[in-house]
This record gives C-alpha cells, structure tokens and sequence, in this order.
C-alpha cells in the first residue's frame, strides 16, 4: 500500500481496487448484445460511469507518482536512475499491451497496435518525465497546453472517422485500429490523457501535505466540485468525449474522480472506517488494488481463452457463449444474466487475489 509520512493511504489501494473491479466488470458481460445502459460506454458525445472507469486509473497513477517518487529521492536515487527505472516499466506495459493482443495468433502485421496497457505506459512516461524535472507551475502549464492545444487541433470536425486523430491513426496504421477507421486510444487523443494523469499527481501531493486529514477531503471536494463544473461548461463547446479524451472530459472525469476518491480517503483514513464489520467493504478493493495490473492481464487473457475454447459438435459455440447460455442466461435471462456472468468473474477473480494477498504475494513490474 501507498506509505506517505504520515501514514498510509489505504483508500488510495481501495480506490485503484475499485476501478480494477469496475473495469473486469464492464469487459466481461455474459453477452455484449445484452449490457444495461450504465454498463456500455457512450455511443460518442456524454459519458456514462463506464466511461469513467479509464480515466480514473490514469488519474490513480498521478497520484501515486508523488509517493513512490519522493521516498526513492528522499533515499538518494539519482532523477536520471529513477527514470530509467519509469521508462522501463513503461515498455512493460506497453509489452503487456501488444502481448495481450498478439497471444494466441500472433498475427503481429494485422493486429491492433494500441490499447489500454499501451497508453498507460506512455502517459505514466510523459507525466513521470514532468514531475522528475517540471515544478508545480511548469506541470500547471503543461495542463493548460495539453487541454487548449489540443482543443484548437481538433477543433471543427469532431465526427468518428473526420476528427484530426483519427485522420493521423488512419495514416500510421491504416484499418490496424478499434472500428477500423478510428482507435479510442490512438495516439493524438494520448496527450490529453497526459492531462488527466498530470491532475492526478497534483491531488498526490495534496495528499501529502500536513494538513488534517479532514482539510484534505474537504479540499479535494471542492477542487472535484469545482473541475466537474469547470468540465460541464467546457462541453457546450467541446462535448465530453471518451473516444476522443476531450478536454472537457478529462476536467469532468477528474473533477468525479477526485469527488469520489475524496469520500474514500474521508471514510477509509480520515475516520478510519476500516476494522471490523464497518469497513469490511474495504479489504476486497484494497486485495484488488494491490494486484492491479496483474489482475487486469489475466483476466483479460481469461476471457480470451474462453472465447477461444469450443464445445459441441460442429465447431459448436464458444465456452464463453455456452457458460452465458447455461449458467447464467437460463435463470437471469438476457440482460440480468449477462450482468451476472460479469459479476460472476469479479467474485472469481477477488478470490484469486485475495489467495495472493493470504500469502503476501503482489506482482509489480
């Protein structure tokens, strides 16, 4: 867990814990034709809290950049050393990335290049690099490039396949992309999403001040409050856009994150509702948290394995359909089994975590 000096910030690993929950939630339905509203990502402009669940991971990863930063500084790691260390667990995920999507065809000069893994890795490289050499000013700077510059580059066309970033995905890899002409993660909508991180480093160092505890949730509230407000107003011009990492988005789904992770740190750590029957929500999202990336990577490759497997006789269905069909679709019927097929892996891999957790076992890259 995350050990500033005044203590350690569970509700940090509880809140990354969520997000993790969240994200195998979402991308592992019983049956992608039948997802309750909440559960799918908006078609194009708005949001629905599915489509929040990205952001707040690379805003989590802000957050953390201030800790583990400071104490490695603090022992005498030399800036450059430190960053060698961040560029290599950035070609990490990135590798994760491009492995999670090559296995089990390694159709390596067809496949689809971007993704999740991948730009965390780039963003984690690019805030890491801001906060090792930037001060507080120049990372406020590098916000307000990321966010308005961005805005005057894709100003205009906002539509799917017209938009500027799919017009330059289109370019480097041609139909190597998500919808074949445009990739939610593609590369030109990674620099707002720098932006997102940025924010999150600067709600990290918030946290380590000496404030009270009480002062510092009351303090994250209000930046929250007033950057989902700042966020509604930017989208009467630029609509918050998930696809595209809108700048209004970004400023709305850190304004919800900080809200959200606030009431966390205010219940977890400022009133310590985490013993006993209390805070026994606590301990599965913390599990979670502590093997994030791991968890994410084998559930991901799970599903895939189970999309791969065929049972019955010609060719049959897959054991993921099969499973949706027997297991859940024939009590819960479409929707609420489909639900129910997702929450069933949540549960399935909270255990697995929760084994790794008993025996102290966390894997880090």
């Amino acid at each position: 867990m995350t050990e500033p000096a005044g203590g350690r910030v569970v509700s940090l690993d509880a809140f990354r814990g969520l997000t993790i929950a969240a994200m195998i939630l979402v991308n592992n339905p019983g049956s992608w034709s039948y997802v309750y509203a909440p559960f799918a990502h908006a078609e194009w402009h708005g949001w629905t809290p599915t489509d929040l669940i990205f952001p707040y991971f690379l805003f989590i990863v802000g957050v953390a950049i201030p800790f583990s930063f400071s104490r490695r500084l603090a022992e005498g790691t030399d800036r450059s050393r430190l960053f060698r260390h961040v560029v290599r667990r950035s070609l990490i995920l990135i590798g994760l990335g491009l492995a999670m999507r090559a296995i089990p065809d390694f159709d390596l000069f067809d496949m689809r290049l971007y993704g999740v893994l991948q730009r965390i890795g780039l963003v984690y490289c690019a805030a890491a690099a801001l906060y090792l050499w930037g001060s507080a000013r120049v990372r406020w700077a590098a916000v307000g490039v990321l966010l308005f510059g961005y805005w005057a580059l894709v100003a205009g066309d906002l539509s799917p396949d017209g938009n500027l970033g799919a017009r330059i995905d289109r370019f480097l890899m041609g139909d190597r992309l998500w919808q074949g002409t445009w990739d939610p993660e593609g590369l030109l909508s990674t620099l707002p999403a720098v932006g997102t991180c940025l924010l999150g480093i600067f709600c990290g160092e918030w946290l380590r001040t000496d404030r009270s505890r009480g002062k510092i949730a009351r303090g994250m509230w209000i930046a929250g409050a007033s950057l989902v407000v700042l966020g509604l107003a930017w989208h009467t011009v630029f609509p918050i856009n998930k696809n595209l990492w809108s700048s209004s988005y970004v400023l709305f789904s850190a304004g919800t994150a900080l809200l959200l992770f606030g009431a966390m740190y205010w219940a977890i750590d400022a009133k310590r509702i985490r013993d006993g029957w209390r805070g026994a929500w606590v301990t599965p999202f913390v599990v979670y948290g502590m093997n994030s990336i791991a968890v994410f990577v084998a559930s991901g490759m799970f599903a895939k394995t189970l999309t791969r497997i065929r049972v019955g006789g010609d060719g049959g269905m897959s054991l993921s359909a099969w499973l949706y069909e027997n297991a859940f679709r024939s009590w819960a019927g479409d929707y609420g089994g489909s639900l129910a097929m997702a929450l069933a892996q949540v549960v399935f891999w909270l255990g697995v975590m929760w084994l790794l957790h008993r025996r102290g076992t966390y894997i880090k890259i």
